[in-house]
């Protein structure tokens, strides 16, 4: 689903993460407790980190929140593909055996090509310091 609006929340710890969705939700913690259905005083101690969600109660504040679970739990770098290549990654995934290798080392290719030219770049950038 994702936001419209996105906010960048990398690197911060669930609780943070809870905080800054709600606040861009523009919802008091009483209004999220109640499309959660948990108890105000619940969500302030996960906001305060005095208590941590189970799984679900974070399941129940990521469809609150409308962002999906990965978005709630993991750090940008931690999560899966972006939502248009995951549902490319899914089409490729009902590919028959064959196809799906080639578009594998499509993929492997391009991904060799991207290292090389990053890695050509920092000695690029290493040259031009030392010479």
């Amino acid at each position: 689903m994702g936001l419209s609006n996105p906010i960048y929340v990398f690197r911060m710890s669930i609780r943070d993460r809870m905080i800054a969705l709600r606040q861009q939700h523009k919802l008091t913690q009483h209004e999220m407790a109640d499309m959660v259905g948990l108890h105000v005083n619940q969500i302030r101690r996960y906001e305060t980190g005095h208590a941590q969600p189970s799984l679900d109660a974070l399941k129940k504040i990521a469809v609150a929140l409308r962002i999906t679970l990965d978005e709630l739990v993991f750090d940008e770098g931690e999560r899966g593909p972006a939502q248009d290549l995951r549902l490319q990654f899914e089409a490729i995934s009902q590919f028959d055996d064959e196809d799906r290798l080639v578009a594998q080392a499509v993929l492997e290719g391009l991904i060799l090509k991207y290292q090389a030219k990053q890695a050509l770049s920092r000695q690029d950038a290493a040259k031009k310091k030392t010479g």
